[in-house]
């Protein structure tokens, strides 16, 4: 691939939730691994997440709890289309690993503790999956309006140039919600577990586990804190979210990754 075609790659616009919640020694954070037989990082363990798609845009402001579009767009510094992000980020974790971020009618978290209602949103999410029903409709269904304002903008980055598949990503913050039990898809994911950050690198550094330079920078940023109290406590206090480009740079030392800052990071493809 030529420097131009890869400079011409389209950036996917992708969405990513860190889901966390207080463990017996402290934070956890939920993670899925990916199919091995995925195209792009097989294998590698990830937060749940995926691609904005286009119904993630249309009639979708009613059914956000605390969030409009133009604010959601000043967030992401962008002119609209903002709020999409924080739909995606609540679709793709509800069709990966069954966990919705809604509020019922009486304005609490959705809980599936009930067999009956456990029953019915299994065949929802089959569907939602499936294509066959917008979660938009699925919350105009069932009484639901999507916790956005619970879910925290944290992170933005976007793959470097060289890669065949490159993306756009908005990693976001939430707290996993209670009467919920945390899934894999069997397709896109096979695998997933709750682990405390710096166990999940420990585990990365010994080869235990396959994670990707986002994912573990990610989780070094959050691994700081010993609660999901003080990490979110800390995450509204966050005022700017910067945007991170890695960049590849091949050089006698072989192939390498530099961040905005690394010795190199200026010369290297942009």
């Amino acid at each position: 691939m030529t420097q131009t075609e890869a400079t011409e790659v389209e950036l996917r616009r992708a969405a990513t939730v860190m889901l966390v919640r207080d463990g017996v020694d402290g934070l956890e954070v939920f993670m899925v691994r990916r199919n091995p037989a995925s195209v792009f990082v097989g294998g590698a363990f990830v937060f749940p997440g995926g691609a904005v798609d286009d119904h993630d845009h249309h009639d979708v402001d009613p059914y956000c709890a605390g969030l409009s579009d133009p604010v959601a767009s000043v967030a992401l510094g962008l002119e609209r289309g903002g709020l999409a992000y924080w739909v995606a980020a609540v679709r793709e974790c509800f069709e990966e690993c069954g966990l919705l971020l809604a509020y019922d009618e009486s304005g609490q978290i959705i809980r599936f503790d009930d067999p009956e209602v456990e029953s019915r949103f299994v065949e929802h999410r089959r569907r939602v999956d499936a294509g066959e029903l917008r979660l938009i409709d699925l919350c105009a269904d069932e009484g639901l309006t999507l916790a956005c304002d619970a879910i925290h903008y944290f992170s933005h980055w976007i793959t470097p140039i060289g890669p065949p598949r490159r993306f756009d990503t908005r990693f976001f913050l939430a707290r996993a919600p209670d009467a919920q039990v945390g899934l894999h898809d069997d397709r896109e994911t096979v695998a997933n577990l709750w682990v405390r950050p710096a166990e999940a690198l420990r585990r990365a550094r010994d080869g235990e586990l396959e994670i990707i330079w986002p994912t573990a920078r990610n989780l070094e940023a959050i691994a700081r804190f010993d609660s999901a109290d003080e990490l979110l406590g800390a995450v509204r206090q966050q005022v700017e979210v910067p945007t991170i480009q890695s960049r590849i740079v091949d050089d006698e030392g072989g192939t390498r990754i530099l961040l905005p800052g690394d010795p190199g990071y200026e010369g290297a493809a942009s």
